[in-house]
């Protein structure tokens, strides 16, 4: 779980620095890194798919508990437990799709304008994100499984 954190923000410092240096070289010396803009939009994505894989196994995203605090303790762990099923099979749907995607910009041979760099493997370094959000919920949804009632959010 710590190297997914630190690939994570290893991107975003990564996204970040090279979105600062682009403007600054842009507007001080109207210079321009190749690609810098191809750069941070792919990186940018893949960013987005290994924070995906973070929040989904510590379930840190945006919820509403209206009815999961209404409920008693076996009904929030039935509630729990469907929500991360859910989340599972939605993720894993999205997995196999971006793997289709990943196999079709492989084939079509897709480049950056500048640098003429192939398209794919930033595509498949987010499936990767994905692909490791799917494994981070099973082994949050073993544990919320193994879990005692008495455990809440």
């Amino acid at each position: 779980m710590l190297a997914t954190e630190w690939v994570a923000g290893a991107l975003l410092a990564f996204v970040a620095a090279l979105t600062f240096v682009a403007v600054a070289l842009r507007y001080i010396l109207g210079w321009s890194i190749p690609d810098a803009y191809d750069l941070s939009r792919n990186f940018l994505g893949i960013l987005i798919f290994w924070g995906i894989a973070v929040t989904s196994f510590r379930a840190e995203h945006i919820t509403v508990d209206l009815v999961w605090t209404q409920l008693p303790p076996r009904g929030r762990r039935g509630l729990d437990l469907l929500g991360t099923l859910f989340t599972l099979a939605c993720m894993g749907a999205f997995a196999w799709a971006m793997l289709q995607k990943v196999l079709d910009e492989r084939a079509s041979g897709e480049e950056t304008y500048d640098l003429h760099l192939r398209v794919w493997p930033f595509y498949a370094i987010a499936w990767i994100g994905l692909a490791v959000s799917v494994l981070l919920l099973l082994v949050r949804l073993a544990r919320q499984m193994r879990a005692p009632l008495t455990v809440s959010h």
